[in-house]
């Protein structure tokens, strides 16, 4: 049920490469059994979705269309935070593309603290970080590829 739901939001919402990349993204969230789940309370009336692996959240997910539009045209991927992200270093594409991402604290509230916290990530300190600690905008193919392997990497899959 929720494959479909979100593939009519993808097809009705998204055009080009941002579509083919959205629906590529969301299979792989699929075929990985991780659970989906819509936004509560105020992502309610927004194509948002919580991506959890053993009901801890991995990643949010944010198809943008309709009235209820809070961000630019397009869809979005925030990386939840995890302590993979001090350890093992990933290969050296994965490495820059993450920290291209980084998501810096736009006093959103979302924070323990607000203007975010200095985390340290593959190995390289950033100050000002949200709690969600990479945020992919309209992500191309490559970024979707480097997004996956984060994901299976917090979920503990590599």
């Amino acid at each position: 049920m929720v494959k479909y739901e979100i593939g009519n939001y993808i097809g009705n919402t998204l055009v080009g490469d941002a579509r083919r990349n959205a629906a590529d993204f969301f299979e792989y969230l699929v075929k990985s059994k991780l659970q989906l789940e819509r936004g509560q309370g105020y992502w309610a009336d927004k194509l948002y979705w919580m991506v959890k692996h053993n009901n801890e959240f991995i990643c949010f997910v944010l198809i943008n269309g309709g009235e209820a539009k809070t961000e630019p045209v397009g869809w979005f991927i925030w990386i939840g935070d995890s302590d993979c992200f001090t350890g093992n270093i990933p290969d050296e594409r994965t490495k820059e593309i993450a920290w291209k991402h980084i998501d810096i604290c736009g006093n959103c509230g979302g924070c323990d603290k607000p203007g975010g916290s200095r985390k340290v990530i593959f190995g390289k300190e950033f100050d000002n970080v949200c709690v969600t600690p990479m945020r992919f905008d309209n992500p191309g193919f490559e970024t979707v590829e480097c997004v996956k392997k984060l994901v299976h990497r917090i979920c503990g899959l590599i």
